[in-house]
């Protein structure tokens, strides 16, 4: 069976589902998994974790660091050349040369079917690694490596789109975004957008007896998320009488302002910012929620978003990025146009207004299609597919 190194900054949390399910996805049919990160601090154990170079400020660990290194480069002279062949060839300089070596020095004595870059901004400046090693390369395409980081660097992917042997993307959206910057159509790709155990989301049967309507976000607390236009959608629906209880989960760089927004939106009685919490207390937050919203200005994919459905609540979302993959307008959920308070202050009302039969006809439909397209089992096959080649 084929090894797979998987290059993420650090081990996912154990409750981060994607890349756990991957990983045991792969290792129930008999693939070895290594993950290849900068730093392990929860020693995680699901698979072998190999740690990379890191520069401490401390003098001592730092010259621990550079032997370190130093050994694992002279065990593996003949791949260093080819290494630092392709790097020249790249008209990189001998210093960035010598530090990228150093970084992906915990790869080169990796024997490898696959190098696969968990998000593309990690792949940058480790182009050449997996030619350098013998392995194909592969590259994952997420919202912040499509969306974010091309904005303030332009061409940030042209070496690597050059080098890679076949794409993954979590929808349709970045794929699209990313033959904008550049990759070739001839590349070989493939969608597999995230997934759930549904298993372990339960839809209370009570669930439309709810006499308070709650409202539920959860985001990291950025300009990204339109969590400032929900609050001024909200707000339309307050002067019109409605009431309801809208929770935000997460935490960012923002909540100050959000704290000054729902100040003076006069939201303070109606909007909780409830900070980050464990997966346990999402899942029960998102099962004691009527209606879910997510107005992202864009979205890779949104895994909150299945959840909430498996949970049945109502899903409201944006058209932003892939968030339009992930429901069925007017079947499973709603779609509307992002940056325009008025529109989701209106679908929200009239949303609230629908009968309880035809709610729980929306949930039943929402629910079998996340069970049916984006479950855990259907993304561990097309892995298995991914790295037939």
């Amino acid at each position: 069976m084929k090894t797979i190194g998987l290059v993420l900054s650090q081990p996912p949390a154990y409750s981060e589902t994607f890349f756990n399910a991957k990983i045991k996805g792969l290792q129930e049919i008999g693939f070895q998994v290594v993950l290849l990160v900068q730093s392990n601090p929860d020693n995680y154990e699901l698979c072998k974790v190999k740690v990379g170079y890191n520069w401490s400020s401390y003098p001592v660990k730092r010259l621990a660091a550079c032997i370190k290194v130093a050994i694992r480069i002279l065990l593996n002279p003949s791949r260093i050349r080819r290494f630092v062949k392709l790097e020249r060839q790249a008209k990189r300089s001998w210093t960035q040369i010598f530090k990228n070596t150093f970084t992906n020095s915990h790869m080169f004595s990796e024997h490898l079917d696959w190098l696969h870059f968990g998000f593309a901004t990690l792949a940058l400046q480790s182009e050449h690694v997996a030619k350098a090693i013998g392995s194909k390369m592969a590259v994952s395409l997420r919202g912040f490596d499509i969306d974010v980081y091309p904005l303030k660097h332009p061409d940030c992917y042209k070496l690597l789109w050059s080098q890679v042997d076949k794409v993954h993307a979590i929808s349709n959206y970045l794929l699209q975004s990313a033959y904008q910057l550049g990759l070739s159509k001839e590349t070989d790709v493939q969608i597999i957008t995230p997934a759930i155990d549904i298993e372990k989301f339960k839809m209370k049967p009570e669930k439309i007896a709810s006499i308070e309507t709650k409202l539920l976000t959860v985001a990291r607390l950025h300009w990204m998320k339109g969590l400032t236009e929900t609050l001024e959608a909200l707000a339309i629906l307050k002067q019109e009488g409605v009431r309801f209880n809208y929770t935000i989960i997460g935490a960012g760089d923002l909540y100050e302002s959000l704290c000054f927004t729902i100040h003076q939106l006069d939201l303070t009685d109606s909007v909780f910012l409830a900070g980050k919490k464990s997966q346990g207390e999402v899942i029960q937050e998102l099962t004691n929620t009527d209606i879910y919203i997510q107005y992202s200005q864009s979205e890779g994919f949104c895994n909150a978003v299945l959840e909430a459905q498996a949970v049945g609540a109502i899903c409201i979302v944006s058209d932003g990025g892939g968030l339009p993959e992930n429901i069925i307008h007017q079947e499973t959920g709603w779609i509307v146009p992002k940056r325009q308070p008025k529109a989701l202050a209106d679908i929200l009302l009239y949303v609230l207004q629908i009968p309880s039969q035809e709610k729980l006809k929306i949930m039943d439909l929402a629910r079998g299609r996340v069970a049916k397209d984006f479950s855990i089992e259907y993304q561990k096959n097309q892995f298995v597919e991914f790295y037939k080649a």
